[in-house]
């Protein structure tokens, strides 16, 4: 009879514990980043593949296929990366008809339990992949159409969010696609390109601190080519659960889980809160730079030297994607906290009605470690890009090249060197990359 009586009770806060995907573990990126540092590609594939259903599963689809993506696009299988970020795109654009009702389970557990859906930067740097991906093939239609749809995405999106989404366009994006139209033969495209890049460069210089690139290619002959060298430096910055609990009667908070620590938060969320009658459980993400040695880099060729140029600082972009939604993520944990703390209330006194105080306080304890444990913030991000894009432009005569890379610290030492065979036409550029993680 008491089992029955106590099952009746316990259906208030039973609900809570639902089990949210929260994405890939911190261990599982570190290992990861690891991987790409000593451009292990099979290795990280290996990796990615083994955690498809432990790390990702089916909530976060979209961003194995972007991890993956970008693991097989340092490889240099293009077509196999265009393919995932093609499935990438498809499935993004159809969360877009979300429903109601998942969107009303999502806010009462945490924002996991929602499919992942990415930042509006990683939208634009899913097409500028494919735009490279198809520019590494020679393939100067297919990377036009990539670049272009940058363009179109966030005006689309600014139509919608108004002044509400504060990344409005892509400067690396725009300066890509000029390049992309002078190699297709479209002048004035180009010239429309490069203008908005250069505007776009404005607004990065005071938001992200990346100033207009000055890249000089060098004065050739007629018959030369151009060598394009993208080197992607770092990896992208991690995002991580900051859990505090929040005494409900006298308003004091108490840092529960640091941000290194976040593997284990939901179990001591859980004990803390099961022991404090007015504990409320809040959660917000914060993000982690890990460190890397690599600041700069120079390529050298047939003895002609030119140091590549910050593009894109995609760990900046990222911070301040995070710190623009900041408020409105505050906002909504501390909402959603709150029913959950009424919730559990709820449990408690019913259940000292139904059973007595005993029972009661029980209900209260299981409610309340229920409730912190499911509230973990949203740390999922496109672990598997770089921190940064870097670029060096270098006119070659035609035929086939030895490029030297060396990979520079902050001291402007050689920490690495790299060697890569290119072949130039006259008239046409080459595009090529490195990857650095150290």
């Amino acid at each position: 009879m008491i089992g029955k009586r106590w099952s009746g009770a316990c259906l208030a806060w039973a609900a809570l514990v639902v089990v949210a995907c929260a994405g890939p573990s911190r261990a599982h990126k570190l290992e990861l980043n690891a991987k790409i540092a000593a451009k292990d590609w099979a290795g990280a594939e290996a990796q990615l593949e083994a955690g498809k259903d432990s790390q990702y599963g089916d909530n976060n689809s979209v961003l194995f296929w972007l991890d993956k993506a970008a693991v097989l696009h340092d490889a240099g299988r293009f077509q196999e990366s265009d393919a995932l970020l093609d499935l990438a795109e498809q499935k993004l654009d159809a969360l877009y008809t979300q429903s109601i009702s998942r969107a009303a389970g999502t806010f009462f557990v945490n924002d996991n339990t929602d499919e992942y859906r990415g930042e509006p930067h990683e939208r634009a740097l899913l097409h500028v992949l494919r735009a490279l991906n198809y520019a590494y093939q020679d393939q100067n239609e297919g990377a036009v159409v990539e670049a272009r749809k940058v363009s179109e995405f966030l005006t689309e999106l600014g139509d919608k969010l108004g002044a509400k989404d504060v990344y409005r366009g892509d400067a690396f994006a725009e300066y890509l696609a000029a390049l992309l139209f002078e190699d297709g033969g479209r002048a004035d495209d180009a010239r429309i390109s490069i203008a908005s890049a250069r505007e776009h460069y404005g607004w990065y210089t005071e938001r992200y601190g990346t100033p207009e690139p000055i890249l000089d290619p060098g004065v050739g002959t007629p018959g030369d080519g151009e060598l394009v060298l993208l080197h992607y430096n770092g990896v992208a910055p991690r995002r991580v659960s900051q859990t505090i609990q929040v005494a409900w009667n006298d308003a004091m908070a108490v840092v529960n889980a640091s941000a290194q620590d976040e593997d284990n938060a939901e179990a001591k969320n859980a004990l803390v809160a099961g022991v404090s009658a007015d504990a409320v459980t809040v959660a917000f993400p914060a993000q982690i730079q890990d460190p890397f040695r690599v600041r700069a880099s120079e390529i050298e060729v047939d003895g002609v030297k030119a140091r590549t140029v910050l593009m894109e600082d995609i760990a900046a972009i990222s911070t301040k994607a995070l710190e623009d939604r900041n408020a409105a993520i505050r906002a909504r944990a501390v909402a959603r906290a709150t029913l959950k703390f009424i919730a559990a209330k709820v449990a408690e006194e019913t259940t000292k009605q139904q059973l007595g105080q005993g029972w009661g306080m029980l209900a209260g304890m299981v409610a309340r470690a229920a409730s912190a444990a499911t509230e973990v913030a949203d740390t999922r991000c496109w672990g598997t890009l770089p921190a940064e894009i870097r670029m060096a432009r270098l006119r070659l005569p035609a035929g086939h090249h030895l490029v030297n890379v060396s990979y520079l610290d902050e001291n402007g030492a050689v920490v690495g060197v790299e060697t890569l065979e290119v072949d130039t036409k006259p008239g046409k550029r080459t595009w090529a990359h490195v990857r650095s993680a150290i």
